[in-house]
């Protein structure tokens, strides 16, 4: 008995569990400013794809083992990984009367310092901290527009009297004195992009990064953008999901049913 069958049948479930791990984590986010709702994107794998049309023929005989020699494969087809796609569309904003966040109206990410480098977020939940320094809820640095090439540690935005406001604009004041503007950068191509925990993003290792500042950014300080999840299209999505693993695992089952038969009980016959 060939086992293509339960090969396809656990590629699905594997598919399908994966997919449920995704939709977890993104009901899990759905109060995480700024975050954007993941979903896995699969293919059909079959192998005729990778085949000239001159190797396959298929027989037009009845059926053996023989006849199926010069398949070589093709009829073999399983659920391959195609990605993670990001849905990056801009969430709502939600009032928070903290006068340190910010939502960016439209397309953009504010860029800030972490141990690794420069990483982009949209979420603008920021603080200053004990050196006067304005900084994200995780602490990282927010950094202010500059020159190309400007050196990070020249970019940090700094108070000595730790009282900051932001405008509209993106200028960040201290009383009356400019500590600078925020940077409002955006990505040509969002798929270059590679999720780093919730909040933040860098680029995949094979991507160019190709930023470019927003010209203009509106900001609106005082609100922060919610995340883009939809709770009850992820719990339907979920629910569908889970069906599909439960089908998937009664094909698997059935498939080791009959093999089981086949070597236990044929023979006796």
């Amino acid at each position: 008995m060939s086992t293509k069958g339960v090969y396809t049948a656990l590629s699905g479930a594997m598919a399908q569990s994966l997919k449920l791990d995704t939709i977890a984590n993104n009901i899990a986010n759905v109060n995480t400013p700024g975050f954007k709702r993941d979903q896995q994107v699969f293919q059909e794998y079959i192998t005729e794809r990778e085949k000239e049309g001159t190797v396959i023929n298929v027989p037009r005989i009845p059926a053996s083992p023989e006849s199926f020699y010069e398949l070589n494969g093709a009829d073999k087809s399983f659920v391959d990984l195609a990605g993670t796609y990001t849905d990056f569309s801009q969430g709502a904003p939600k009032a928070t009367g903290n006068a340190l966040d910010v939502t960016i109206e439209g397309e953009g990410f504010f860029e800030i310092a972490t141990p690794t480098g420069v990483h982009l977020t949209r979420n603008g939940s920021f603080r200053v901290d004990g050196n006067g320094q304005l900084v994200t809820g995780e602490g990282y640095p927010v950094l202010r527009e500059a020159e190309p090439g400007a050196d990070v540690e020249a970019r940090l935005i700094r108070s000595d009297s730790g009282q900051v406001r932001i405008e509209k604009n993106g200028d960040v004041l201290a009383g009356d004195q400019l500590l600078g503007k925020l940077s409002v950068s955006s990505v040509a191509d969002k798929n270059a992009l590679h999720k780093v925990g919730s909040q933040r993003y860098t680029f995949k290792p094979n991507f160019q990064p190709e930023i470019t500042p927003v010209q203009n950014a509106q900001l609106s300080p005082g609100y922060l953008e919610s995340s883009n999840v939809n709770i009850v299209r992820e719990m339907t999505d979920m629910i569908g999901t889970t069906r599909l693993f439960e089908s998937a695992q009664k094909a698997i089952s059935a498939y080791d049913s009959m093999a089981d038969k086949l070597v236990n009980l044929v023979p006796k016959y």
